[in-house]
């Protein structure tokens, strides 16, 4: 057995690959255009990891999707938690559950699902402002 994707419902297909892309840093692998079915399928990968793959879902037609949070969440390792959230945060990303402990962060995508960021090879030294940052937020 082989893990292939996760797939992901999202609203606004501009939006989402905003922040999967030029946001979080994820590279567009493949797109599908299904005319008959209406929808569209994107598959996103880290750089250099093409085997984990996020699937968005666009349907053409629209859909409300509630907060996402029934879905769980995606994780992604980085090689530094700070670095990771600062950039994120000065792209306009709300850092929902800071990297307080120098290993972990959430944040959320454009339709609610959550994100955990983890640092690679462990815990960096806390530091501020992460360590004393409070939760913004679900996550």
């Amino acid at each position: 057995m082989k893990y292939l994707h996760t797939m992901v419902r999202v609203a606004d297909i501009d939006k989402s690959l905003d922040f999967y892309c030029n946001k979080l840093g994820l590279e567009e692998v493949n797109r599908m255009e299904h005319k008959q079915g209406r929808f569209t399928l994107v598959f996103l990968a880290a750089p250099g990891d093409e085997d984990a793959q996020v699937e968005l879902t666009y349907n053409w037609d629209p859909e409300v999707y509630d907060e996402g949070r029934n879905f769980g969440h995606l994780a992604y390792e980085v090689d530094d938690i700070y670095e990771t959230c600062d950039r994120l945060m000065k792209n306009g990303v709300t850092i929902n559950r800071p990297p307080r402990d120098g290993h972990m962060a959430f944040i959320r995508s454009p339709d609610n699902i959550s994100i955990e960021l983890l640092q690679k090879g462990g815990a960096k030294p806390k530091q501020e402002p992460w360590a004393s940052m409070e939760n913004s937020g679900k996550w």
